[in-house]
């Protein structure tokens, strides 16, 4: 799923995402320069991998969050252009910040 992101600025940055883990208390805040977010949640994750943990990759035992612009912008026009002309670079920025709650 891609997300649009509210325009309120954080540092210049849009604030795109706080996820809290149920278990563990870390917060990942994620901040960036894009209009977009894309999440993936894992839904078809079946079992076959094993983690660094020895846990296997069950259903949704892990997501993926990616900042950047949306999907299929150069087919429309309303979305942020994505274009980049010869000689010109594409800067970017993303935040991923990490902390923990004492609860």
């Amino acid at each position: 799923h891609n997300f649009v992101l509210d325009t309120t600025k954080v540092n210049d940055m849009n604030h795109a995402a706080t996820f809290i883990g149920d278990k563990s208390n870390i917060t990942m805040n994620i901040y960036t320069q894009e209009p977009g977010l894309q999440f993936y949640s894992g839904n078809f994750m079946a079992g076959e991998n094993t983690f660094k943990s020895g846990a296997k990759d069950d259903f949704r035992t892990a997501f993926a969050a990616e900042t950047q612009h949306f999907p299929d912008a150069p087919n429309q026009p309303e979305f942020p252009s994505i274009v980049l002309e010869p000689g010109e670079e594409y800067h970017t920025v993303s935040v991923y910040e990490f902390s923990v709650t004492d609860e």
